[in-house]
């Protein structure tokens, strides 16, 4: 016991030693850059929303329009163009008595919804109108994209490196320090900003002859933590 306690009393005085000794001086600055950039592509969710007596006339009504929709969807969007399933379901419609009593099952509603991505945003709004002539009655989702987003990301790195070391220097000449070597540099969660349609005006467009599609810029931005030690001039 004697030992342990002996053991416990070094450990103590090492760990307080340790935290009192000043750490080496240094240089702990952010650097931010981001890049706006026309967007080249746009991505899309397209339904189709069908009701049936029962589940299974809701879902193969829903397969028969679905599959014209997927038609003209690919031939607009061309050999380029993506299409996925993001979501089905099949949910039943509730009649539910006016004075009261048991719920009971008067229909079924069948939802597919399909994304339609890497379009020419030129072929945007002919590829909606094309999807809603072929029977798609749900327009979710609208927004632009970059192809080559990585070529775009390391340019708003390179600026974000940048402006850190720019930031470095100003604060080391200030204090008439100098900077020594880098100690650490720490990339942030980049991230990509893409305008979306307003859903007012994606519902305005299902009604319309020609639908526009307007594209806004596509924001990617980059940060920097970078750490330099530092010593006298």
């Amino acid at each position: 016991m004697r030992s342990l306690n002996f053991l416990l009393a070094v450990l103590a005085c090492a760990t307080m030693t340790t935290a009192q000794e000043p750490s080496a001086p240094h240089i702990r600055v952010n650097g931010e850059a981001t890049l706006s950039v026309e967007p080249d592509q746009a991505e899309i969710d397209l339904g189709v929303v069908t009701q049936g007596r029962t589940a299974k006339e809701a879902s193969e009504a829903n397969a028969t329009k679905l599959d014209a929709v997927l038609k003209a969807i690919r031939a607009v969007a061309g050999a380029s163009g993506k299409i996925e399933t993001t979501n089905y379901s099949i949910r039943p419609n509730y009649h539910r008595p006016q004075g009261g009593g048991e719920a009971t099952i008067a229909s079924y509603t069948a939802t597919n919804v399909v994304r339609a991505s890497s379009i020419t945003i030129s072929v945007t709004g002919e590829l909606i109108d094309a999807a809603i002539g072929a029977g798609a009655n749900n327009v979710q989702r609208l927004h632009f994209t970059v192809e080559d987003a990585e070529t775009h990301r390391a340019r708003a790195l390179d600026g974000a490196a940048k402006q850190a070391r720019a930031k470095a220097d100003t604060l080391a000449a200030a204090l008439d320090l100098q900077i020594l070597h880098v100690l650490s540099v720490t990339e942030g969660a980049a991230s990509v900003v893409r305008p979306y349609a307003p859903r007012t005006a994606m519902m305005q467009a299902e009604a319309a002859p020609t639908t526009p599609v307007e594209a806004g810029s596509v924001e990617i931005r980059a940060s920097v933590t970078l750490v330099v030690a530092v010593g006298p001039r």
